[in-house]
């Protein structure tokens, strides 16, 4: 056995400590990524409805969200046996709910928002949500949030009656965009 100084100690420790991190971003990001273009597939698929079928777009952001918790506790409880990361449980559909009835009493019972409005607000919400867990869980996060918003923003003010479909992609898209850059960082 060999002997080791205090700092070589704490160096072996801090080092130790460094890759449990990263494997643990590593998991997480793996784990979010599924949910992401999950949920990109969806917003993708409510805003090209939204632009097809305006009158019926609410019937079709209902379905996207009741797929999309279902399909997030999915891919949640069938990754937790082989991350031990869990990313969605019952706190987080509680949060979940929450989230969603605060943004439907100011965006509905409030705002009174037209469609287009609405369209921005709720991707705008979302984002926030995205960038500020990025704080915490990683920049890819905080990339994803941010750039959604800025060109959700030049749509809202810049793309006429295209709107829903300039969303469909850069919502959408880039949800999917940014879990695929998840994948491979």
């Amino acid at each position: 056995m060999t002997n080791i100084d205090p700092r070589e100690a704490a160096s072996a420790l801090s080092d130790i400590d460094s890759i449990v991190r990263r494997v643990r971003q590593s998991r997480i990001y793996n784990v979010a990524s599924l949910i992401l273009i999950m949920w990109g597939v969806l917003v993708f698929a409510g805003n090209i409805a939204s632009f097809l079928s305006p009158r019926t777009a609410g019937y079709g952001w209902l379905a996207v969200y009741v797929a999309g918790i279902a399909g997030s506790f999915v891919i949640s409880t069938v990754s937790y046996p082989r991350t031990g990361i869990r990313t969605f449980d019952f706190r987080l559909l509680v949060a979940f709910l929450l989230f969603i009835a605060f943004g439907i009493f100011s965006s509905v019972w409030l705002g009174h928002f037209t469609p287009r409005q609405m369209g921005t607000f709720w991707t705008i919400y979302f984002m926030l949500v995205y960038t500020i867990a990025g704080l915490w869980a990683g920049e890819a996060f905080v990339a994803i949030g941010l750039s959604i918003i800025a060109l959700t923003l030049i749509g809202y003010f810049y793309i006429g009656n295209a709107f829903d479909l300039w969303m469909a992609f850069v919502n959408g898209g880039g949800l999917i965009l940014g879990g695929l850059w998840m994948r491979r960082s």
